[in-house]
């Protein structure tokens, strides 16, 4: 006696999640299982996972053909995570669980062969498609449970293997709820900026930075605090709001990366990965579906490149499209998928190979010097807004103390309000985000406090790219300084931290 029934799950790509419905049909012909509607090897490996996974159980498999169709057909599905879905599906078409059970409920992870329900990545993406489509309730693995907490609107439910979700869905026997989503804890005290002797002109563009979302290019000798002042970046943002920090939790997800405690993170990202990294592990990629990279992990955070010059000029210029459009696009036979990726660049170098504390012992030759930082190429270069040359500290007083991380977060903080109420009506949020058109036309400065702007222009100092960049700079040394609109003189100010080229 034949049978169809229905059940949903998720697929992801990327972190964007679609709504899946499993249909299975059960008669018709000799028995086996076909699987339809773009499965990947994982997908189609999942057609003896199930089968094993219901027998051990307990319960009756159809001893005849039955055709399990995923829909959209068009979309390509991977993973191990429909496979609850799946049995799901072919239980309720051969009358162990009723249709109606399984009425706008997804269901999430995969089985091992004796029912088990193991975790998989990306649960929480997948709960937020399904509320965005309308579903009402899910069942994921228990593992996954505080994952799932994070999304509110749906009533979760989780389950340690098949036995139990059968039960849960014939009989109504409750499955285990996640818990309340408590309040994250204070975060550990970032390393304080009072730390850092001297370097008035680094730590100064690090206040810049933080206000108004740039990109910082640091050049000195070892031991002068590049890598000090990039550690405490971090510590003078303000907290992610909670739409931020749910999209960062998304990627983490998606990548494995995701805490268990089910706590949702405000603090923002701080990587730094090593310069003998691969592509796909800074920008994403992989084989199959593509994964997300460092960059999209540093979403609404810091991206530290130590020792850059270092990193292959290949992997510098794939940093060249998400710096300018905040998103990575990674395609693959199996599809093409996007990450955020709107990060903070924080770049440091030495300013040549052999790298003396002092350049009166410097070894390289003139041409060594160019080659050696010629691989942060112009374009690469032309989209870091303030670049400062460090120098070697010649004294350890305690007079030379500059301010702590609190004192500067402060005007951050302050500078950061500004930005956000005048660019709020706009859609943006941050001064390194405003088009330069709209700075250039609606925004356009005094003929007075453009002239440093012009006057870089023609002599080929500035691209078109950098006067803009210039020009958001000047506005965030505005917001520091408490003014309504950039004058000359932070105009100027703007144009010496892009001049601090490294030679």
């Amino acid at each position: 006696m034949g049978g169809l029934a229905r059940s949903w799950s998720v697929a992801l790509q990327g972190v964007d999640g679609t709504v899946v419905e499993i249909e299975a049909a059960i008669g018709g012909g000799l028995p086996g299982i076909h699987l339809v509607g773009l499965p990947d090897a994982a997908l189609h490996e999942s057609r003896d996972r199930v089968r094993a996974a219901v027998v051990n159980s307990g319960r009756h498999w159809p001893n005849e053909r039955i055709v399990l169709a995923l829909s959209p057909a068009t979309l390509r599905k991977a993973g191990s995570g429909f496979d609850l879905a799946l049995a799901c599906a072919v239980l309720a078409a051969s009358g162990t669980i009723p249709q109606g059970a399984l009425h706008r409920t997804a269901l999430l992870g995969e089985l091992a062969l004796d029912g088990r329900l193991r975790a998989i990545r990306g649960v929480l993406p997948c709960l937020l498609a399904a509320r965005t489509a309308g579903l009402r309730r899910v069942v994921v693995p228990v593992a996954a449970l505080a994952e799932a907490s994070l999304v509110a609107g749906l009533e979760v439910h989780g389950a340690g293997s098949l036995a139990q979700v059968v039960e849960f869905l014939v009989e109504g026997t409750p499955l285990t709820a996640p818990d309340a989503v408590g309040e994250a804890g204070a975060p550990p005290s970032p390393p304080d900026l009072a730390d850092v002797v001297g370097q008035s002109d680094a730590r100064h563009a690090l206040e810049v930075a933080a206000a108004g979302g740039h990109h910082l290019l640091m050049v000195g000798p070892p031991g002068t605090g590049k890598t000090m002042l990039a550690q405490r970046f971090v510590g003078l943002l303000p907290d992610l709001p909670p739409d931020d920090a749910l999209a960062l939790a998304a990627i983490r997800s998606v990548a494995g990366r995701l805490p268990a405690d089910g706590l949702l993170s405000t603090v923002p990202p701080f990587v730094a990965p090593h310069h003998s990294t691969s592509a796909a592990a800074l920008v994403g990629g992989g084989s199959g579906v593509a994964r997300p990279g460092a960059v999209s992990l540093a979403h609404r955070g810091v991206l530290f490149l130590d020792e850059c010059a270092e990193f292959g000029p290949r992997l510098l210029e794939s940093l060249r499209t998400p710096l300018e459009e905040g998103e990575v696009r990674l395609s693959r036979a199996e599809g093409t998928v996007t990450y955020p990726a709107r990060f903070q660049l924080v770049l440091a170098a030495n300013p040549c190979p052999c790298a003396p504390a002092h350049d009166r012992d410097c070894v390289c030759t003139s041409l060594v010097r160019r080659r050696y930082l010629g691989r942060l190429s112009g374009p690469l270069l032309d989209r870091v807004d303030l670049r400062c040359r460090m120098h070697p500290v010649t004294a350890l007083t305690s007079g030379d103390q500059g301010e702590s991380t609190a004192m500067v977060r402060a005007r951050v903080l302050a500078a950061r309000a500004a930005a956000t109420e005048r660019w709020a009506a706009h859609g943006w949020r941050t001064n390194a985000e405003v088009p330069g058109p709209v700075l250039r036309s609606r925004f356009a400065l005094s003929r007075d406090a453009l002239r440093p702007l012009e006057a870089g222009l023609r002599a080929g100092e500035l691209t078109a790219r950098g006067a803009d960049r210039a020009l958001r700079v000047s506005w965030t040394v505005a917001d520091l300084a408490g003014l309504d609109r950039p004058d000359r003189q932070t105009v100027e100010t703007a144009l010496y931290f892009r001049d601090r080229r490294a030679a």
